[in-house]
């Protein structure tokens, strides 16, 4: 039976999971996921989990922050004037605000602090500084 290998392309199903067993995602209850390995698409610890699985397994793996999402940067933290916020909206802390980036992309952000003249929102994934846990189960091997 063949086994994962890089740059495969391979369908799986997934729950991702907090460290407090708290899930976060699954595909369980739709569609697995088609991935090509070594692109990109995945977090470099689930990409590792799947190497060498074998159609129909079914594993659990954990990831170390540092292969999901990496460590909270402090950097990714910005004041944002209450100037700058569109007047139809009423930041609350918890919120979840999208910016326009210059290149037309989106940037998901939330925010952390609301103050007077100002709000604190913060750019980092809302999985960074997190360790994950997966259970993974190989659909198919293309």
């Amino acid at each position: 039976m063949s086994k994962v290998k890089e740059n495969d392309v391979v369908k799986v199903h997934y729950k991702g999971k907090l460290s407090n067993g708290q899930v976060f995602d699954s595909s369980f209850e739709r569609e697995p996921i088609k991935v090509e390995l070594g692109k990109g698409q995945l977090i470099p610890g689930f990409e590792k989990g799947l190497l060498d699985m074998e159609v129909n397994e079914k594993k659990t793996i954990t990831i170390d922050k540092q292969e999901a999402y990496g460590e909270i940067n402090k950097d990714l933290f910005q004041k944002v004037p209450n100037s700058n916020l569109p007047e139809t909206i009423e930041p609350k802390k918890g919120m979840e605000l999208v910016a326009s980036r210059p290149d037309g992309t989106e940037q998901k952000l939330l925010v952390t602090e609301v103050n007077d003249d100002h709000i604190i929102v913060d750019a980092n994934h809302p999985l960074a500084g997190q360790d994950l846990e997966f259970e993974l189960q190989l659909v198919e091997i293309f």
